[in-house]
């Protein structure tokens, strides 16, 4: 069978997904809020308003002024001819391209607690995607590694989506620790290069990654991106970013390289610590300084129960 297709054994759970499992997010992905189209203070990290955009407006009918409308949609054109005052009646546009990014790089297969961080990402991804496909959005996506890329172009069908959602498990199970694969920091702004060529304006992009080799280029890019469209970026992270372990060893592998690290050193986890708490609060800043939205997603917790979290922040439906 092939990888894409087969379902993940008991000891897999957390390291590798599956299509079956993220073919049934769907069903839950039906119990939490839509994704949020217009960020802002309730955005998680956000006091400064995003560039992000809502849905647009159609055009649906001119009809009758009744009482209680909107005196802004009057039509005076059509007021003036008929004598009689008529309105505009517009409908929230349903359809809006998505755009998902997944990062499947082998800094992603990462993990301490619950998942490595490749999972929590296709779960993210599998869990928006289904959202946005139910409220009536075409989707597609964009996978890469450190290899290359597959991208699917949006299109409101199931079968789409699981066409994206087998790119993301194929890219997935390919991963290995002991794997001759050279880290390529440099494909995120490939894969975020080819984001902006199918964007093209007015849809919403979710990059979702650990951001590992983010430079200004990729921040350049992000922001020129949220210009003309929505960009949400789903920050990856592992509880080990915020809280090193005091035990415990920690195998760096690049290629045939490896270095093994032990935590039972103080001042290595205090310079760990601090490299990689300030990678990641580098990146929440995004937030502030540049107005893209950032969601920090962690591979310590059930993904189900943040994203439900996140995207009601996000739309503003969180419970005090």
């Amino acid at each position: 069978m092939t990888p894409e297709g087969r379902r993940a054994k008991d000891d897999e759970t957390g390291i590798y997904v599956d299509l079956p499992g993220l073919v049934a997010l769907r069903h839950a992905a039906a119990g939490i809020a839509d994704m949020p189209s217009r960020p802002g203070r309730n955005f998680p990290g956000g006091g400064r308003a995003s560039r992000l955009r809502g849905r647009g407006l159609d055009f649906e009918e001119i009809r009758h002024y009744q009482p209680g409308d909107d005196v802004r949609s009057i039509d005076w054109n059509v007021t003036a001819r008929t004598g009689r005052p008529h309105v505009r009646i517009f409908s929230e546009e349903r359809d809006r391209p998505a755009l998902i990014v997944v990062d499947q790089r082998i800094a992603m297969f990462y993990g301490t607690r619950l998942m490595m961080k490749s999972v929590a990402a296709a779960e993210f991804a599998a869990l928006a995607a289904w959202r946005l496909l139910a409220s009536g959005d075409r989707v597609g996506g964009i996978v890469f590694d450190d290899t290359g890329m597959e991208d699917i172009r949006p299109h409101r069908s199931e079968a789409s989506v699981i066409r994206f959602l087998s790119r993301i498990v194929k890219r997935n199970r390919m991963l290995r620790a002991d794997t001759d694969v050279v880290s390529d920091p440099a494909m995120l702004d490939r894969a975020l290069a080819r984001a902006a060529r199918l964007a093209g304006h007015d849809s919403l992009v979710i990059v979702v990654s650990d951001f590992d080799g983010a430079s200004d280029a990729t921040r350049e890019t992000l922001t020129q991106l949220a210009r003309r469209n929505g960009v949400i970026c789903a920050l990856v992270h592992d509880p080990s970013a915020l809280h090193i372990p005091e035990r415990g060893r920690l195998i760096a592998a690049e290629g045939k390289r490896r270095l093994t690290l032990d935590f039972a050193d103080a001042r290595l986890r205090q310079a760990v610590s601090q490299f990689s708490g300030a990678r990641l609060q580098r990146i929440l800043s995004w937030q502030e300084e540049f107005g893209l939205p950032v969601l920090p997603v962690s591979a310590g917790e059930p993904m189900l129960e943040q994203a439900a979290r996140l995207f009601a922040r996000g739309s503003g439906k969180a419970r005090s």
